[in-house]
This record gives structure tokens, sequence and C-alpha cells, in this order.
């Protein structure tokens, strides 16, 4: 079974999510298997949260309601580098279940290249994708959290914003330890308000976007290749799929993690602890 296959998932978290309302972005996927939006929104679902599935793609979020078997979620296009759109998401959200207790930051998507190879349009956008997302959706949703006495946050970002990975995406990477900071300070300003604010760092995972776009940006079109690249960074052997960051995030979302505020939990198979 490949790694990012959509077989069967067994996972008993029936409960965790109780009553509580989620909103995940980038709750789509390019392609088949169990990217990180697609895998947050069907387990969060599945552990009893009701869930706003967004993404700017309505077409991209077929498979992943196509998987929610248990519990709600509710589709919602959105663009969320757009102020007005995350506004309206916001209120939908509301409108349809009344509240808003966990928000997942999981948009992102990275660009080949350094400084001299990236034109300013693309780093502009890699920075609009990756962080000022959050930052839109933070700005909306943390005075309802307030209002309701606290809630929980949940930032996806990765390792490339803690090192170097392999391939020069500096917008990318740049976005990414913005994130990381983001959440940081977040956290410390709102934790008056019972809410928290976490990170999930994902690491090299065998997600669709590596046979969508990412073989096509460094290995020549060859997936083979590139999937073996990535493992051999790997100490674990192996590379996880979106189910790991799925399961990092309820974990950060849940009550489990009530003491747990402006840290990072790292999800890469031991790679960003190798020296080389």
């Amino acid at each position: 079974m490949r790694a990012n296959s959509a077989a069967v998932w067994t996972a008993d978290v029936g409960g965790r999510l109780e009553g509580k309302v989620a909103i995940v972005t980038g709750a789509g996927s390019v392609g088949p298997g169990w990217g990180n939006g697609r895998a947050i929104a069907v387990l969060f679902a599945r552990a009893g949260a009701g869930v706003l599935a967004v993404d700017r793609d309505s077409g991209l979020m077929a498979g992943t309601l196509d998987l929610v078997e248990e519990g709600t979620a509710v589709p919602y296009e959105c663009d969320v580098t757009s102020g007005a759109s995350v506004r309206a998401m916001t209120a939908a959200c509301l409108e349809t279940f009344g509240r808003i207790d966990i928000l997942v930051n999981n948009v992102g998507g990275s660009h080949h290249g350094g400084p001299v190879e990236l034109d300013e349009q693309t780093w502009h956008a890699q920075l609009d994708t990756n962080l000022k997302s959050a930052y839109l959706t933070c700005k909306q949703v943390i005075p309802i959290m307030r209002e309701q006495g606290g809630g929980a946050i949940v930032n996806i970002a990765s390792t490339s914003g803690l090192r170097y990975t392999g391939a020069p995406q500096v917008a990318y990477a740049s976005a990414k330890a913005g994130l990381i900071q983001l959440s940081r300070v977040t956290a410390v300003q709102h934790a008056p308000d019972g809410i928290r604010v976490n990170t999930v760092v994902p690491g090299q995972l065998h997600t669709p976007m590596v046979e969508a776009r990412l073989a096509g940006q460094r290995a020549g079109g060859d997936v083979a290749e590139l999937l073996r690249q990535r493992q051999s960074r790997i100490p674990l052997g192996f590379m996880g799929d979106g189910r790991d960051t799925a399961h990092a995030a309820l974990f950060l979302a849940s009550d489990e993690a009530r003491f747990i505020t402006g840290t990072e939990l790292v999800v890469d198979g031991g790679m960003t602890a190798r020296c080389d």
C-alpha cells in the first residue's frame, strides 16, 4: 500500500472533539491520497467536531467529503489570502454552526528558488499564501474565541521553516518560519483569553502534492527518484503522510493539550534532528 493511499484508516478518536466546531483551511486535495488538510478535516469530523472544510477550489473538496463517513463536514469555498473572503467565511461558519472553537490554518504551497531566481511577484504570492492567510483568519476568528471564553488554533508550518531541507525555496521557508513566530507571539498575547496557539511542523511527507507538483519542480517529473531522495533524509526510514499531521493537529486542538501553547510539534521521522 502506498504511504498516501486512501485505503482504510483505522483511528479510534470518537468524542475527543465532541460538541466543538472547527474551521480547517486547505481541506481539499490535488489528488488521491491523504494530504494534510483532507486528513485533518476527516479526522476532526470523526472525533466529533462540526467541520467547515475550506478551500479556494470547491472541486478539490469532493474527495475529502466522500471520505467523511463519521461526523459532519460542510464545504465552503474561500480565498484565504483575501480579507473580505475570510470575513465572509467566518460569518458563514457562525451562521452554520453557531460558534468557532478550533481554527486550523493549513493553506500552503512551495515554489522553488532562492532570492536570485525568484521574481518579486512570486515572493509576494508565497508570503500571501503561507503567512498572510493565517494572519487574516486569526484576525477574524480570535475575537469570536475571546468572546466565547477560549479556543485552539493550530497552524501547519514546515520543517523548511526550521532549517534547509534539501531544496532552495527561500520564500516558502521564510513564510513558514514567520508562521511559527506568528503562533508563538499570538499564543502569549491571547493566553489570558483562554486561546491556545500551537504549530504542527511536518517534514517531508508523501502527500498528493508529491506527484502533482513537487516531482516536476525537483526531479524532472521522476516521482520515484524524488521519493528516494526525500526518504533518504528520514532516520525512521519511511515517509509519513497527511494522517500523521492530522493526529498531531488533533492532539493540539483537543483538551488533552490544555496546558500546551506557544510551541511546535515536529512530525518528520527525525529528519530535523540529524546533523547532516
